[in-house]
């Protein structure tokens, strides 16, 4: 297989297997070997499973020779965020304290992906306890971002090992999880799709926690039909109403998007975002108004940073509540900049916590009524292209919205800058209608070419 093969979309590759003109060894072998060449440079992994990937490589392909495929993702590899526990193994979540912690179960996540028939490649780096939006780890190493070779830049995070194996052609897919844009930061910032799904869409037993009330798994790939497919390949069947009524499933993709109201940001939003992403983000609002979609203007009930500032109370005292004794432990070798950030957790008090669940139930009924007008909110995804660490900032602006009031969300990359550097666009959608968003992603996606680029050099 070439280099070129690294960047095959998975649609690409399954239909391949199905024909019989590629094997799953020899793919499984193919991002093995460009890890073992490239991932001490790139530090996505945190560990590979290598002799148990081959060996189930050669058993999805006398599989599917002896007639007994899974399904069109039997022999595909993938990979996975080191928060999912599979048994025996070790988990850390991003914590250097937690290196000899083995895992005691195997999280749903992996039974799916097993029953399907994926080949788990290994385990991608994280922020510690997923705490973090820029993709950084001061005790296990930060993902170096494909993008810029020569200038170490915000991979995002949390899920940054993720991002960057999917980017730097490591892995066709990944898994990573969202609590305030986890998912959908390092998509932004590697060129990639990435899927936020609202709770219960996909199970979150054996995952380490950051957020009970916040926390989602979600997809990572190159393009909106990758994610659709590992997104219907997670999601757990009839836990909540598929909405609203014009997403028409994995089966039937959208041409365009006539009849669609998809509302712009309000202008006084505007103001955090870089003049590159506001133009990537203006031209992006022509292509899908092009498709048919009319474009409106809207006035939200809560801004973004209110709502921002809302999550990271509710995020930081779950936090806490789950890392307390490493938190308050002075000798544990925890990320300097992650321990700050979750000790706010201590200092919520129980009231302040309770009244932020109840107002933010108030709030997702207020919100309800925007999306009774619109069928999906246009954002960037972030302010910014990658940029050099600041960690006394979050980057989490656009994106912390989704998961405070529990709406569909999918970033996928919409422009570059002057340098090359990705920029990305995210599209709001009521809860529970992931289908919806993917199906205005697959269609922007059919008229533009952002989501083919790749980064050179590697």
């Amino acid at each position: 297989m070439s280099s070129s093969s690294s960047f095959m979309t998975v649609q690409e590759m399954s239909a391949q297997l199905d024909a019989g003109s590629l094997s799953s060894a020899a793919l499984v072998e193919h991002f093995l070997q460009r890890i073992a060449a490239h991932d001490s440079r790139f530090q996505a992994f945190i560990d590979t499973y290598a002799d148990e990937a081959r060996q189930a490589a050669q058993s999805a392909d006398l599989a599917r020779g002896a007639g007994y495929r899974l399904g069109p993702l039997h022999g595909v590899p993938i990979a996975i965020k080191d928060l999912i526990e599979i048994e025996g193994r070790i988990t850390m979540g991003g914590c250097a304290a937690n290196r000899e912690r083995r895992s005691a179960v195997t999280a749903t996540i992996v039974h799916r992906l097993r029953q399907q028939g994926m080949i788990i490649l290994g385990k991608t780096h994280t922020v510690e306890f997923a705490t973090g939006g820029w993709g950084t780890n001061t005790r296990l190493g930060t993902p170096l971002n494909p993008w810029d070779l020569q200038v170490p830049r915000t991979p995002g995070g949390s899920s940054s090992g993720s991002g960057v194996a999917v980017a730097a052609g490591l892995a066709p897919w990944a898994i990573g999880t969202d609590t305030g844009g986890s998912v959908r930061l390092p998509a932004s910032w590697c060129n990639l799709t990435g899927l936020k799904v609202c709770t219960g869409r996909i199970s979150t037993h054996g995952v380490l926690p950051l957020s009970t009330t916040l926390d989602t798994p979600g997809p990572m790939a190159r393009t909106v039909g990758d994610a659709r497919l590992l997104y219907h390949a997670l999601r757990e069947p009839g836990t909540h109403p598929v909405a609203p009524a014009q997403a028409t499933g994995p089966g039937r993709p959208r041409t365009d998007l006539a009849g669609l109201r998809l509302a712009r940001l309000p202008q006084n939003e505007r103001a955090v975002a870089t003049p590159e992403v506001l133009a990537a983000y203006d031209a992006s609002l022509e292509v899908l108004r092009a498709a048919g979609a009319d474009i409106v203007d809207i006035t939200l009930p809560y801004g973004f940073a209110e709502v921002a500032e809302l999550n990271s109370l509710i995020m930081n005292a779950e936090g806490y509540s789950f890392y307390a004794q490493l938190l308050d432990d002075p000798s544990q070798p925890l990320d300097e900049d992650v321990r700050p950030r979750l000790l706010k957790g201590r200092d919520v008090r129980a009231a302040d916590y309770l009244n932020a669940l109840r107002r933010r139930r108030a709030m997702q009924q207020e919100l309800h009524a925007v999306f009774d007008q619109v069928d999906a909110l246009l954002t960037p995804t972030t302010a910014t292209a990658p940029l050099e660490v600041d960690q006394t900032t979050a980057p989490a602006y656009y994106t912390r919205y989704a998961n405070f009031f529990n709406l569909a969300a999918l970033a996928l990359p919409n422009g570059a800058t002057q340098g090359g550097l990705p920029i990305s666009l995210q599209i709001i959608g009521c809860p529970y209608s992931e289908d919806h968003v993917l199906d205005i992603g697959q269609v922007y996606q059919s008229r533009t070419q952002w989501h083919t680029r790749t980064p050179t050099g590697i």
